[in-house]
């Protein structure tokens, strides 16, 4: 059902990828990329549509993300790419366009903008009674709801009124400007977007529409079981929680963290958690990207070009593309490798116990103890030193230790 109902945005943004891509002259004409007339008129020309069409089309392919506004242009957005071979893609993509049902169908001008918030804020309680009731519910049924949740939206803004001043009264259901018109909008907007159907006096959702609403009650109730209650802190706070968790906890925290955000900004935040100086950290934000899955692909990409977390985003892109994750370090060079050894180390240096450096010792892919050193002096990790110190003294074998300290401090010194 999704496929099918972005079926006309697919076909649009991708002849504006190909007609319109670097290097051609550009689709908008107003800062905000939307189509000029030359270019509507040339799409509907080439695809056998009319005009009306294609910039129906494109506003979906927009509000869809299957293209993505940037200033004055736009580009094919990652659901676009993975469309043929993921079909979370195209899920995303339809829900994207469903929480954008307001900006899909024309709003009533003869409305009071304020009224027409209001009545947007509450549908999503016209929507989850709708998904309980598992059928047609009628418009009469649905406007009391509306009219209700109306009033607790104004009651909530009341200011409570404190001294020998009365209290203020509720507003009365639906204030001064009758809610049937602005229901009847909302019904038809969200029509527009296969969300449900309206006709004969009353709603139903499509399964689509169920689907989507079920999936938006299962982020809150994710979000409000955040089982360490990190929910509210920022990444790196959150992922500092969840260093002392078990694996399945800690995905259990990241999966409420990214419920409660937007995952545009949540893996933004996270890729500059990555960037600090803790390692433990850089390893938990990659973990937590890989909760986030196909959405961040094209952020951790761009991130390729970053020495710290390059081997990170390789080894995530591997394991996105479906490598075994035994196998994924494959895709490292040597050196990427080695940089990753000590950014490792570094982590259990600062958060783990001797042992576990120790243990940490025996996941090199050198050979030899001293393969290792001369390697890990090579890849200039800003690191080294205190990680050399580190296993030197965590190690028991006197040998060992006494080799390890003196690449420390020729790490230290710049000698050889």
């Amino acid at each position: 059902m999704a496929r099918s109902g972005l079926a006309g945005a697919v076909r649009v943004a991708r002849w504006a990828d190909a007609a319109l891509g670097p290097g051609r002259a550009g689709a908008s004409s107003d800062g905000k990329a939307t189509l000029s007339d030359a270019t509507a008129e040339r799409a509907a020309a080439e695809l056998d549509l009319t005009v009306a069409q294609v910039r129906a089309d494109w506003d979906i392919a927009r509000l869809a993300g299957l293209v993505e506004v940037h200033g004055d242009s736009a580009r094919p957005g990652w659901r676009l790419r993975a469309w043929d071979r993921d079909d979370n893609a195209a899920l995303r993509g339809w829900v994207a366009l469903f929480d954008a049902w307001s900006l899909a169908y024309p709003e009533p001008s003869d409305h009071e903008p304020a009224t027409v918030a209001e009545v947007v804020s509450a549908m999503p309680q016209v929507l989850s009674f709708l998904q309980l009731s598992a059928g047609p519910v009628p418009l009469a049924q649905l406007l009391d709801l509306l009219e209700q949740r109306v009033t607790e939206l104004r009651t909530e803004r009341c200011e409570v009124s404190y001294g020998p001043h009365p209290q203020p009264e509720a507003p009365a259901p639906g204030g001064d400007t009758p809610l049937a018109p602005l229901l009847d909008w909302a019904l038809r907007a969200l029509a527009s977007v296969g969300a449900l159907t309206y006709g004969d006096g009353q709603a139903t959702l499509t399964p689509l529409g169920s689907w989507a609403v079920w999936v938006k009650l299962e982020q809150i109730c994710v979000a409000a079981q955040s089982p360490a209650g990190n929910i509210e802190q920022s990444a790196e706070d959150m992922l500092r929680g969840c260093a002392q968790l078990r694996p399945n906890a800690a995905r259990a925290e990241y999966r409420a963290w990214l419920a409660a955000r937007p995952v545009g900004s949540a893996v933004t935040e996270l890729l500059a958690a990555a960037r600090g100086d803790d390692a433990l950290l850089r390893g938990l934000a990659f973990e937590a990207l890989r909760v986030v899955g196909a959405p961040a692909e094209p952020d951790v990409r761009a991130v390729l070009d970053e020495p710290t977390l390059r081997p990170y985003a390789l080894l995530w892109l591997a394991e996105h593309d479906g490598a075994d994750p035994e196998d994924a370090h494959e895709v490292l060079t040597r050196e990427e490798a080695t940089w990753l050894w000590v950014d490792t180390a570094a982590a259990v240096a600062d958060h783990g116990e001797a042992p576990m450096l120790v243990r940490h010792l025996e996941s090199a892919i050198q050979p030899t103890v001293p393969a290792l050193l001369e390697e890990v002096r090579a890849v200039g990790h800003p690191r080294t030193v205190q990680v050399l110190v580190a296993l030197a003294a965590a190690h028991p074998d006197p040998a060992l230790a006494k080799a390890v300290r003196r690449a420390a401090f020729q790490v230290h010194t710049g000698g050889t």
